[in-house]
């Protein structure tokens, strides 16, 4: 009978073949490996039957809803996919048109013997390609941004999803910070993403890769991304930072300085070796270790690279006239250096040397005579006697650029200093160096205003003296009396004539320098008066040309111009201020065995001192007070100022043969031997007393002989 449902087969003995027979053993065992894949399948077959009444069907319908969902969805989005890469593909340029990524032109700045000294804008040091730049630079970063470059199509997931992975582990949201973009999404990113935010950059990135991946070769693309990067310092691609901070071609970078260049990428302001040199070099230790692991550099290769690490060029080490280039940016056309993508060369007339002295003068004085902890700055500038201007320190920041400068946009009242404007005025009108005027109290009565009274710094008074000693000892009453005898609109006129562009004030306090300027023009004004009277614009242009072209846009914008007063005033008033150096208020900016000559100021509330003064080769001004323009504790024109005036000069001046100054040396008035005039006011005293002994003896004589012979008178 047959097995009916839940009945157990019937046990059926195994037959044996005794006589060593193989047939009957093999069914017998064969039998029951047959039944339990029979039930397995029986199983199988139970547990995918659908399931039966509402429920079942509810359920096999949703699951057919979501498969053609998703299936639909798929093909969307593969078609959408697909229509994206395709209107990228068609829309991208030829891969040369995406090279150079700047909006504004760069500018290159050479000193005066031709050096570069100075960048700004968005500079651009020509095209490298993935075949001619160094074979270590093009490895590191690889090594560093993408190391499956060469295996993916474009787009990386994995390095998407490890990157969210890592934004959500730390807080972030999932396509803040780590992007896991590949070299090829970054290049999308650059040339046409940069201001999209994440989501929405991320979503446009993939189909715009996919199509670069096909129009270009994975070289093209690496190509652009080695010229479109920003790498600080104002650097678009490694060509100009290789440059900027090494001082050659990217073609030619070692590991070790490749890997500094590659370091950049993460973040160019942090990593910049100009900001922080050991941080770079710590950044580019760990891309060695990269470049080791992925089998770009061996072992040895690795070590040697850590044990040279990259440094700064000679150049970018020194990052001298951060406060000249920026007034160079300041003063020059902006049709020239800002509103061009041009490249532009600017020849100037800056000194490194001039400049490093300055620099460190400065540094020695507030070490050494100011006290820890002020807040005191300084402004020095040092120029040529045509107004080349070969040095500018901006503030006691040297180090800096694009930060407030002192010596170009500090208006300050000038003091004393203005006082060689009045005495030009006056020698012009026919005063002399020696022309004797009173100190003494006086008051004006100026309409509008009430009465005034000059008072002297000493609060002391020396009756008549000349106009050198005036001068030389900064005495305000012979200053004012001297401007209103002459008139103060020649005493501005004249002032204006040397180059004091700012208001003058319209009061007598003018003579006192109650008017406002800038260190810059106060000393570009005394350097008229050393070119004996003719006016001298300062200035740091000498030709400005566009990079590859030798055609000048523009030639010297300054130097030496009209005459303003005539060579025998100018060359008193040298020398008026030659003895203000020698005897009066500037002795401590003397320079020994040099002739050199210069002017105090303090202004009357004692929150500004200047000293400006000049040798036969250069000018030089120096200015100190607070930015908030608090009251200076002790600081007069004489002190500090004139300190740092000198040490700046015996720097600038270190190797130079002395010069004399173009002075009109008064002739010496005759002074008599006292130890002469003594003895020949003795012999003539004994000479009358022997006349007198003779006169004497004479009349005693005749008085002797009337007595003898009886005569009468």
């Amino acid at each position: 009978m047959a097995n009916g449902p839940g009945r157990k087969p019937p046990l059926v003995a195994e037959k044996r073949n005794f006589a060593g027979g193989k047939t009957a053993p093999k069914k017998a065992a064969a039998a029951p490996k047959a039944k339990p894949k029979k039930v397995a399948s029986k199983r199988r077959a139970a547990t995918s039957k659908p399931r039966g009444g509402i429920i079942g069907w509810i359920f096999r319908a949703l699951r057919s809803l979501v498969w053609w969902t998703v299936s639909r969805l798929a093909i969307v989005g593969l078609l959408a996919l697909g229509s994206a890469v395709g209107y990228y593909y068609v829309k991208l340029p030829p891969a040369s048109k995406l090279m150079d990524a700047r909006e504004n032109g760069s500018v290159t700045m050479l000193d005066y013997k031709g050096e570069v000294f100075a960048w700004r804008g968005d500079q651009f040091g020509g095209l490298v390609t993935a075949q001619t730049v160094s074979p270590h630079l093009r490895n590191a970063v690889v090594a560093t941004e993408d190391k499956r470059y060469y295996r993916h199509f474009g787009v990386s997931p994995r390095g998407i999803i490890g990157a969210i992975r890592i934004n959500l582990s730390e807080g972030r949201g999932p396509f803040d910070g780590n992007g896991g973009s590949t070299i090829t999404q970054q290049v999308a990113k650059r040339v046409y993403f940069s201001d999209l935010p994440g989501l929405q950059r991320k979503i446009k990135e993939v189909p715009m890769s996919i199509a670069m991946e096909l129009k270009y070769s994975k070289d093209d693309i690496l190509t652009i991304y080695l010229n479109r990067a920003y790498l600080g310092a104002g650097t678009f691609g490694f060509e100009a930072a290789s440059e900027r901070y090494f001082g050659k071609s990217a073609r030619s970078v070692s590991p070790a300085e490749a890997a500094m260049l590659a370091g950049l990428l993460k973040a160019p302001s942090t990593y910049a070796p100009t900001r922080d040199l050991g941080r770079a070099q710590d950044r580019a230790n760990l891309i060695i270790g990269l470049m080791e692991d992925q089998g770009y550099l061996t072992e040895a290769e690795a070590r040697n690279a850590r044990a040279n690490p990259a440094r700064l060029s000679q150049t970018a080490e020194k990052r001298a006239g951060g406060y000249f280039a920026d007034w160079i940016m300041e003063s020059a056309p902006d049709f020239l250096i800002k509103d061009t993508t041009e490249d532009v060369l600017i020849r100037t007339t800056f000194d490194a040397r001039i400049q490093k002295a300055a620099e460190t003068a400065l540094s020695e004085v507030f070490a050494t005579r100011v006290k820890e902890g002020s807040n005191a700055e300084a402004a020095i500038v040092v120029m040529s006697a045509d107004g080349a201007v070969r040095a500018m320190v901006g503030g006691r920041k040297t180090q800096i650029a694009g930060s407030f400068n002192r010596a170009t946009q500090a208006l300050r009242q000038t003091g004393s200093s203005f006082k060689p404007f009045v005495y030009a005025a006056a020698l012009e009108s026919g005063y002399r160096y020696d022309t004797i005027v009173e100190d003494a109290p006086f008051t004006i009565d100026v309409p509008g205003s009430g009465p005034y009274t000059p008072k002297n710094y000493t609060r002391e008074f020396r009756g008549p003296v000349t106009l050198t000693e005036a001068l030389a000892q900064s005495i305000n009453t012979v200053a004012v009396r001297v401007s209103e005898a002459i008139g103060r609109e020649r005493v501005r006129a004249v002032a204006q004539d040397f180059g004091i562009t700012n208001d003058i004030a319209v009061g007598p306090a003018l003579a006192l320098g109650a008017s406002e300027s800038t260190l810059l023009e106060m000393t570009g004004a005394y350097s008229g008066i050393l070119n004996k009277g003719r006016a001298s614009m300062p200035y740091g242009v000498t030709e400005i040309t566009l990079q590859g072209d030798n055609t000048p846009l523009l030639g010297k914008t300054g130097g030496v111009g009209h005459r303003i007063i005539n060579e025998m005033a100018a060359e008193q008033l040298i020398y008026m201020m030659n003895q203000a150096v020698e005897t009066g208020t500037g002795r401590r900016a003397r320079l020994g065995s040099r002739q050199a000559a210069g002017k105090t100021g303090t202004t009357s509330g004692g929150r500004d001192a200047w000293f400006i003064g000049f040798t036969a080769d250069y000018v030089a001004g120096v200015w100190m007070g607070y930015d908030d323009n608090s009251k200076l504790s002790g600081v007069t024109g004489g002190g500090l100022p004139a300190d740092i005036w000198r040490e700046t000069m015996l720097r600038v001046h270190d190797g130079l043969p002395e010069s004399p100054l173009p002075m009109s040396v008064p002739e010496p008035v005759y002074q008599p031997n006292t130890e002469i005039v003594d003895l020949e006011s003795a012999i003539r005293k004994d000479l009358k007393s022997l006349e007198r002994k003779i006169n004497d003896s004479g009349k005693s004589l005749e008085k002797t002989l009337k007595r003898l012979f009886g005569l009468s008178n």
